[in-house]
């Protein structure tokens, strides 16, 4: 089969590569914060694939067995022609879904969104190789444009899927407009796929974001270099060091960059100029840890009613299905 052309949204793209607006807004915040997007150059995106097989990050691979134990449900009753994924990466959880659908449909669509070229060009080609039934194409750009753009491209039935517990990322305030957003995104009738992480104690929470082998520290710490390369910085990554502690009060992994010592960074590409004084922070993430049924009143306050809802055995990770009414 000739592989098809990877789908690029050329001018979303470009945005996202020369905007920097909310890089100057963060930095320039006390504290000061960055957006996690910036973890995903390639390189990052390399990272958080092997993240994902490490022994202290279970959400990956407890969300892939809820996968492999249920995506032929899912299959049945959605039985969707159009699948759009968002924050694909490397695809690996959903080709439990793909096999699934493969079996209940002669032909179905499925649109991976990722805001790394890299990853997303790859994973495409080999997707399109293993799944030639299915018509693939690839869409870079964030998780907003991407739905933007869907929202005025609607061709089909949809199942929108958003895995990975992504939605964590999002303070209170961005996961409601996420969410509204997702809903003008789908017509009645159609469904969303939701993967949440689930509170549990602390202990197993913070060895998850703080790796022995090193490999989270690495990935935080590489949100600087992409920064100097995306907008001519010059931030020195040995003057920081990464810390994950888990916030009990608004249950949620806060992901931190401290400054060891005083010292002043450019952003040319932004005129920006940001002193650093030692033991100051940027806070690069939060992970948010959901309650399913506060989740399911949430989702059903958008128009998005909970079909059913599937968990682990420990109940550590919840996938939730609901449908547009």
């Amino acid at each position: 089969m000739i592989a098809q052309p990877l789908t690029v949204l050329d001018h979303h793209y470009q945005e996202l590569r020369d905007d920097g607006e909310d890089v100057i807004k963060g930095l320039s915040k006390n504290p000061k914060t960055l957006s996690p997007k910036y973890f995903y150059d390639d390189h990052g995106s390399q990272l958080f694939e092997k993240i994902c097989e490490l022994p202290e990050y279970y959400p990956t691979r407890t969300e892939a067995w809820i996968l492999q134990q249920y995506a032929d449900e899912i299959a049945t009753i959605t039985n969707c022609c159009e699948l759009i994924e968002l924050g694909s990466g490397s695809s690996t959880k959903t080709q439990a879904l793909l096999d699934a659908y493969q079996k209940i449909a002669d032909s179905c669509r499925y649109l991976p969104i990722d805001v790394s070229g890299g990853i997303l060009k790859t994973s495409v080609l080999q997707l399109q190789e293993k799944y030639p039934d299915i018509d693939i194409h690839g869409l870079l750009g964030t998780y907003e444009q991407a739905l933007v753009h869907l929202e005025s491209n609607y061709l089909q039935s949809r199942m929108l899927f958003f895995l990975g517990s992504s939605l964590g990322n999002f303070n209170p305030e961005e996961c409601d407009i996420f969410l509204n957003q997702v809903s003008r995104t789908l017509q009645t009738g159609d469904y969303f796929l939701l993967g949440v992480d689930l509170q549990k104690p602390k202990d197993i929470l913070e060895a998850a974001y703080n790796d022995s082998q090193g490999v989270t520290a690495a990935f935080n710490l590489n949100m600087l270099s992409h920064l100097n390369w995306r907008f001519q910085g010059d931030f020195d990554i040995n003057l920081f060091k990464h810390q994950a502690i888990y916030n009990q009060v608004d249950n949620q992994i806060e992901m931190y960059l401290h400054c060891q010592k005083n010292n002043l960074v450019s952003l040319e590409a932004l005129d920006l100029k940001v002193s650093f004084e030692e033991g100051e922070s940027i806070l690069t993430e939060i992970s948010r840890k959901f309650d399913l049924a506060t989740m399911e009143k949430q989702l059903q306050s958008k128009g998005l009613k909970t079909v059913k809802t599937w968990t682990d055995e420990k109940g550590w990770f919840g996938l939730i299905l609901c449908q547009l009414k």
